[in-house]
């Protein structure tokens, strides 16, 4: 059912995505366009931009969820804000359908420019179970159900008299060791920790964390050394690394493979199974009439203009992990395009912006093209990896490392209103530990409310007393004689 919603009339820049480079071209163009008479929009189904590098901390607990997150109708006042997804594109008539949330209906949004930057998605394989039991810890969201759910089940299971439940619950399985599985699990077995040093009825060596990579190493970003520090690392704090494996099935127990044979390696029960192998592009593009690459990104040139075989596409521009960017310093992926990380995403929205403007005024483009300046991870508090390639290539690990994976971050999350708040959870955190207190119910906030105002059940209706037995007598003349009386 088509909407009523009221669009601003004026010649419009699409940016069909608001994560980092939905949020930069929209920072960087709005005033521009706006002087000329235009107007900038911004769709996403989400109403903030995610910063995805601090979601191991949000679950660990070391950053307040809403400060991970930016507010795109706060910092965008210049632009078009609609909270709605992008259903379909139909570039040869400069229309975009969006599907507005709840029972909204749907939109039609006219436009001059389009900018696909709807970023990625997590991907999934079709393993039985899977679908039912892992969760990611690639939204806000998830991060936040994720500290709860170790919190919680570590408080089931200090109660639990049954065992099996017992090592279920204190089982957490991470599949996945790029940075955001190293970093995920790190941060969870200190918040783990923690929590099991509050809580008297368990024991440190009760709670089992185990990772899960299909591939001989781990973290492809930093130098071979480094990744077998970081296995000695999460090995010397418990953690179980699983090289060479890979999840079968996740129906009842979790049964792992070895690779690349397929053998049986292992088969345990656990209660949470959280998912962090590997990213897709966001499969909106598949409603558009964008040329696309055989990974499903959409191909651009080095300028950041979407271009198929039959030539440039007028109008069209993607960037970030949606798009298909060539590396031309030629450190990129097998393909020759970019890594999809943050550090290029948030670059290559502001040399589009640029070309963008420049193109309306038939000025030269740029092209692309940005030196990798090296890779950080944090662990915890002062523990971390770090890959530097500013000055040389310079590897750090320990506190070192965490204190540049926290000043990169801490510089790289948009706007200072957000910046000076990650900072004072930073601060907080490093005097007064991590808050380990779960916040339950999220799921059904009303549950509360629903008891409470359900009618009180009516007190039962007392017995109707059963008529004592008289123990008088009669006489013979039927007269009641006293018990006792002769």
């Amino acid at each position: 059912m088509p909407s009523s919603l009221q669009l601003v009339d004026r010649p419009r820049v699409l940016v069909a995505g608001g994560g980092y480079v939905g949020l930069y071209v929209a920072l960087n163009l709005q005033k521009k366009i706006a002087t000329a008479g235009g107007i900038v929009t911004v769709v996403d189904p989400n109403p903030y931009m995610t910063y995805q590098p601090f979601l191991p901390e949000v679950a660990g607990g070391n950053i307040e969820a809403r400060h991970a997150v930016v507010s795109l109708r706060e910092h965008l006042k210049g632009s078009e804000v609609i909270q709605g997804s992008v259903t379909s594109i139909d570039h040869a008539n400069r229309k975009a359908v969006v599907e507005l949330p709840g029972d909204q209906g749907t939109i039609e949004v006219p436009y001059v420019d389009v900018v696909l930057a709807a970023g990625a998605i997590t991907r999934t394989f079709p393993i039985p179970g899977l679908a039912e039991k892992g969760i990611g810890n690639k939204t806000i969201e998830e991060a936040i159900a994720l500290r709860n759910q170790v919190v919680e089940r570590i408080e089931f299971a200090s109660t639990a008299t049954d065992p099996a439940e017992r090592k279920r619950a204190l089982t957490f399985v991470v599949v996945g060791g790029g940075f955001a599985g190293i970093e995920t699990i790190a941060e969870l077995e200190d918040l783990a920790r923690e929590a099991v040093r509050n809580n008297g009825r368990l024991r440190q060596d009760e709670v089992r964390f185990v990772l899960v990579e299909a591939m001989g190493r781990i973290m492809p970003e930093v130098t071979a050394e480094q990744a077998d520090w970081v296995v000695s690392h999460l090995q010397s704090r418990g953690i179980e690394v699983l090289l060479n494996t890979s999840l079968a099935n996740a129906e009842g127990s979790l049964k792992l493979i070895s690779m690349p044979d397929k053998a049986p390696a292992d088969e345990f029960e656990a209660d949470t199974l959280i998912w962090t192998a590997g990213v897709q592009a966001n499969p909106m593009v598949r409603s558009t009439d964008f040329p696309l690459e055989p990974r499903g990104r959409v191909r651009v040139l080095p300028d950041l203009r979407i271009a198929g075989d039959e030539g440039i596409v007028e109008n069209a521009w993607a960037a970030g992990d949606i798009a298909a960017v060539p590396d031309l310093t030629g450190k990129g992926l097998p393909d020759g395009t970019c890594v999809p990380n943050a550090q290029h995403a948030l670059r290559q929205a502001k040399v589009l912006a640029n070309n963008l403007w420049a193109n309306r005024w038939d000025k030269p483009l740029a092209d692309y093209k940005h030196k990798n300046l090296g890779a950080v991870a944090g662990f915890g508090p002062w523990k971390g990896v770090a890959n530097i390639n500013v000055f040389g290539r310079i590897g750090l690990k320990g506190p070192l490392a965490w204190l540049a994976h926290r000043g990169y971050h801490g510089m790289a999350i948009p706007t200072a209103e957000r910046k000076f708040r990650v900072l004072l959870d930073w601060f907080s955190s490093l005097f007064a530990g991590r808050d380990t207190t779960p916040l339950q119910g999220l799921e059904n906030p009303r549950a509360a409310f629903e008891t409470a105002a359900r009618p009180a059940p009516k007190p039962a209706a007392p017995a109707a007393a059963a008529p004592a037995a008289s123990a008088d007598k009669a006489d013979g003349a039927g007269n009641k004689v006293p018990a006792g009386v002769k």
